[in-house]
């Protein structure tokens, strides 16, 4: 799952929301389904060149949204009934996404207009 995480220290956003917000999206995305293990904190904390407690604080705020399950001896893993939303809306993400990228829109750029949308832009 690291490989799929990253850290800007560049960035303003503080690197414990950086990793909350990509664990929330991932799993929200279901890439990582129910039952799915997450890294241990010292591991995840490792891989990004993290202090420890930054991760602890991402899971402890996953943790509090509902979205993981923080256990001694079996480590955090992401609860069920965390993915939220129907499938039609998971498929028209994926759509959305796909459309995207075969017309080379940048990411940031979809994710304004989705903003935009939810803000109640035209066709909201």
């Amino acid at each position: 799952m690291s490989a799929t995480i990253t850290v800007d220290v560049t960035s303003a956003v503080p690197p414990y929301e950086q990793i909350r917000v990509q664990v929330a999206s991932l799993i929200a995305a279901g890439a990582l389904p129910a039952g799915t293990q997450l890294p241990t904190v010292r591991d995840l904390a490792a891989d990004l060149g993290v202090a420890v407690g930054t991760v602890v604080r991402a899971y402890r705020e996953l943790e509090a949204s509902g979205r993981v399950v923080s256990r001694r001896r079996t480590g955090t893993v992401v609860a069920p009934g965390a993915t939220r939303g129907d499938a039609a809306v998971h498929a028209a993400v994926a759509a959305l996404v796909a459309a995207a990228r075969r017309g080379g829109v940048p990411d940031e750029d979809v994710l304004t207009l989705v903003r935009g949308a939810l803000l109640g832009g035209p066709g909201a």
